[in-house]
């Protein structure tokens, strides 16, 4: 029951484009107790169903930019094999790190755009109260 619910959370974030993968590798390493190998292979499979469903939702909603989706597809493969090439060299505890470490830039970058996103509607927000003002 606990991989099936894991599934659906997911797919549900994979399908939205916001990276699936990490929150079921996440979920598999820390709650279900899967080595950091095991999932992230897991995840690899669990990539190619949910992709080909999301894909052809936006396909029907033609809103896929093929001119940036070719050329990312082609030499994302190319990386795809040298990450799966240096992932199986790497001790299951190093890559544990690595994707802690990435978890974390990947958490920082986010901050930092919802503190600049505010920043920039905070001063939005004061340019039309002062136009107001002055219209008065």
């Amino acid at each position: 029951m606990a991989y099936i619910l894991i599934g659906i959370i997911s797919g549900i974030v994979s399908g939205s484009g916001m990276g699936g993968g990490t929150i079921l590798i996440l979920c598999l390493s820390m709650f279900m107790g899967m080595d950091q190998h095991k999932a992230q292979a897991t995840n690899l499979v669990f990539f190619v169903p949910t992709s080909i469903s999301a894909i052809l939702v936006n396909l029907k909603q033609k809103i896929i930019r093929w001119d940036v989706a070719i050329p990312v597809c082609i030499t994302g493969m190319i990386g795809a094999c040298i990450g799966a090439f240096i992932s199986s060299k790497t001790a299951v505890g190093e890559l544990k790190k690595i994707f802690g470490i990435f978890l974390l830039l990947v958490a920082l970058f986010e901050i930092y755009k919802l503190i600049k996103e505010y920043i920039i509607d905070k001063k939005r927000h004061n340019n039309i109260i002062n136009e107001k003002e002055e219209e008065k």
